[in-house]
C-alpha cells in the first residue's frame, strides 16, 4: 500500500507519457515507433514533445502500413531493441494480425527457445467518444486467444505508467490496450506501488454480495454500479482483471467463493466475448459456489454506433449492471 505522501494527481494519458518518457531515459535500447508519434505527439498526445527531446532515431514516426511496423518491432526486438510501438487504434491492429498471430507470439517456440522478443505494442481501444465504428471496437479479447503473448488492460493511472515499465522488462511480447476514454481521467497516481504487477488481478472494491468482474474502461462503470448498489444495501466486490492473459483465475474464483454471485462486464460483443470465457472457467472452477448463474452485460451486438444517443445505448452502462445485480439478488 503507498503511503499518502507518495500520492499524486495525474491524467491517465500523463501517466502514459511519464512511463514512456522514463523508459527512454532508462534505456537506450528503447525506441517509439507507430503512427504520428513524432511530430503531431501522438494521436493521444502521449509522446508530446518527445521528437524533440529524443530525437527522430528514438521516436520514430511510419507509413500508415500496421503489418510492416509491427513486423519492424518484431525484427528490432529480435535484433536487442526494446521497441514500443504504437498502433492507433485496436481496429487497425487487424492489420498486423499475421506479424502477431504467426510471428511474435510463435518465434520463441518454433525456435526451440533459441529467439525472444521483448516487444511492447500499445493500442487504443473501446468507445463512448463518438468516432464510429471504425476507431470504437474492444477486441482485446480477440488477443487473449493468443499464447506466446501478454495481455495487459491498464484502468488505473497508476497502472497506466506502472504496468509499461514492467512490461518493458519482459522477454516475450506484451500487448497494452489503453483504454481511449480513459486518457483525459484524472486519478491518484502511487508511486509507493511500483513495480506494478502484470500477473495478477486486483479488487478495487471489497463486498459480499456480488462479484463485478471486470477490465479497462468499464471498470469505473463497475464502481459506479457499485456505488448505487451500496444504496439499496447490496455490497458489491469488484474485480479488476488488469490482466487478459495470463488470467488470474485464482482471484475470481476467490470473489465468487466469497459472494456467491458474478456479473461480468465486458465491453466486447456478448457472441464469443472474452466474458463467456470468464463465464466459463467460473462454472468449471466455482460452479458449487454458486447461488445463481454468471450474468454478463456486454455491448450490443451492432458496429459501434456514431450518434452519441446510440453510442451509449450500444454499451454497457451502471444501469445496467445494477439490472443484472438485482435480477441476480431476486
Amino acid at each position: 500500500m503507498a503511503h499518502i505522501a507518495d500520492m499524486t494527481k495525474t491524467t491517465y494519458r500523463e501517466a502514459v507519457r511519464a512511463g514512456l518518457r522514463e523508459a527512454l531515459l532508462n534505456d537506450p535500447r528503447v525506441f517509439l515507433m507507430g503512427e504520428d508519434v513524432g511530430k503531431y505527439g501522438g494521436t493521444y498526445a502521449c509522446s508530446k514533445g518527445f521528437l524533440e527531446e529524443f530525437g527522430p532515431e528514438r521516436i520514430r514516426d511510419t507509413p500508415l502500413s500496421e503489418s510492416t511496423f509491427v513486423g519492424a518491432g518484431i525484427g528490432a526486438a529480435l535484433g536487442g531493441m526494446r521497441p514500443i510501438v504504437e498502433v492507433m487504434t485496436v481496429n487497425f491492429s487487424l492489420l498486423a494480425l499475421d506479424q502477431i498471430v504467426n510471428n511474435a507470439a510463435t518465434i520463441r517456440h518454433m525456435s526451440g527457445g533459441q529467439f525472444s522478443i521483448p516487444l511492447v505494442v500499445r493500442m487504443a481501444t473501446g468507445a463512448g467518444r463518438q468516432v464510429a465504428a471504425q476507431h470504437s471496437h474492444s477486441l482485446e479479447g480477440w488477443y487473449a486467444h493468443i499464447p506466446g503473448i501478454k495481455v495487459l488492460t491498464p484502468a488505473t493511472v497508476t497502472d497506466a505508467k506502472g504496468m509499461l515499465l514492467t512490461a518493458l522488462k519482459e522477454p516475450d511480447p506484451v500487448f497494452i490496450f489503453e483504454h481511449a476514454y480513459l486518457y483525459p481521467m484524472e486519478g491518484e497516481f502511487a508511486e509507493g506501488a511500483l513495480p506494478v504487477d502484470i500477473a495478477r488481478a486486483a479488487v478495487r472494491r471489497q463486498g459480499k454480495d456480488v462479484s463485478l468482474i471486470t477490465f479497462g474502461g468499464s471498470l469505473w462503470k463497475s464502481l459506479q454500479a457499485a456505488e448505487t448498489l451500496a444504496g439499496e444495501g447490496i455490497e458489491a466486490e469488484v474485480v479488476d482483471l488488469r490482466v487478459l492473459r495470463p488470467l488470474d483465475q485464482a482471484t475470481i474464483l476467490a470473489s465468487v467463493k466469497k459472494t456467491h454471485r458474478a456479473v461480468v462486464i465486458d465491453e466486447g460483443w456478448r457472441t464469443g466475448s472474452f466474458a463467456a470465457e470468464i463465464s466459463a472457467q467460473i462454472m468449471e472452477g466455482g460452479f458449487y459456489d454458486l447461488d445463481g448463474p454468471v450474468a454478463r452485460v456486454c455491448s450490443a451486438e451492432v458496429p459501434i454506433p456514431y450518434p452519441k444517443h446510440l453510442e451509449n445505448a450500444a454499451l454497457p452502462q451502471p444501469e445496467q449492471i445494477v439490472s443484472a445485480v438485482r435480477s441476480l439478488m431476486r
